[in-house]
């Protein structure tokens, strides 16, 4: 089959029928993107459908892409995601990124489960309270991270140590406890997260080993950034895919 035909057959899976409205005005364009991402990207790599639209959906609402990120919605429900999968993939943004932007996504995400009628608020996914959400969340950093976080933790100055308590209580305690996405989705998620971020490569080489501790290979990693790869660019594409290779090298 050749990268048109997988185009075409890849964007009537997830969109339905009918051409993109760029087509009509920048057909060119169009051309070029549908090719690339729904004719190459999305065939890369050992990654299934609901996985790439995952990370689709993570990207975009880290670029504030809110259109495409509506598309993306309902293509994530076409290839078989659930709302709470979906929308749990959102939420996950919200320590890397901030309120603000995880709202405006959160916005976009129920006006297609509206259309839907898919009733809101969904289901609660909550796993802690205010008695558990910093052991817990301390618990599920130190398996993704393992002992540098005890240690971390102890060289923080004094006047910083409320940010490590953050990070355990908050990012891990009320996001990654969460049901609705195992562990290890939620941390490829965040992986790609990060890498869109651009930046940070520092926190993406701790993720690039973090993925490694809870069983994601180098393959699956190249594979999640290479999805994001035509939604981010290149520069950053490239700035993560080094940080993979300086943590697992090539043999």
């Amino acid at each position: 089959m050749s990268r048109v035909e997988r185009s075409e057959r890849k964007y009537k899976q997830l969109f339905g029928e009918g051409l993109p409205a760029a087509y009509a005005t920048d057909p060119d364009f169009q051309e070029i993107l549908s090719r690339f991402i729904f004719g190459e990207v999305f065939y890369q790599g050992n990654l299934d459908d609901k996985q790439r639209e995952l990370i689709t959906l993570v990207v975009l609402t880290v670029n504030q892409t809110l259109p495409q990120l509506k598309a993306h919605v309902q293509a994530a429900l076409n290839v078989g995601l659930n709302p709470v999968e979906i929308k749990e993939a959102v939420y996950q943004c919200a320590p890397y990124i901030g309120f603000p932007k995880t709202l405006n996504a959160i916005n976009e995400l129920n006006e297609v489960f509206k259309v839907h009628n898919i009733a809101i608020p969904l289901e609660s996914q909550k796993q802690v309270n205010e008695e558990t959400r910093f052991d817990k969340g301390l618990a599920v950093q130190t398996e993704i991270f393992g002992d540098v976080i005890p240690k971390m933790r102890a060289s923080a100055p004094a006047n910083q140590k409320h940010i490590q308590y953050y990070l355990s209580s908050f990012c891990f305690g009320d996001f990654y406890t969460r049901g609705g996405l195992d562990l290890k989705t939620r941390e490829l998620l965040t992986l790609c997260i990060i890498s869109a971020l651009g930046g940070a490569e520092g926190q993406v080489r701790a993720h690039v080993q973090g993925n490694l501790n809870v069983g994601h290979d180098k393959e699956t990693l190249i594979a999640a950034i290479t999805h994001c790869l035509p939604y981010i660019g290149f520069p950053r594409t490239l700035n993560a895919l080094a940080c993979v290779n300086e943590i697992i090298p090539e043999n």
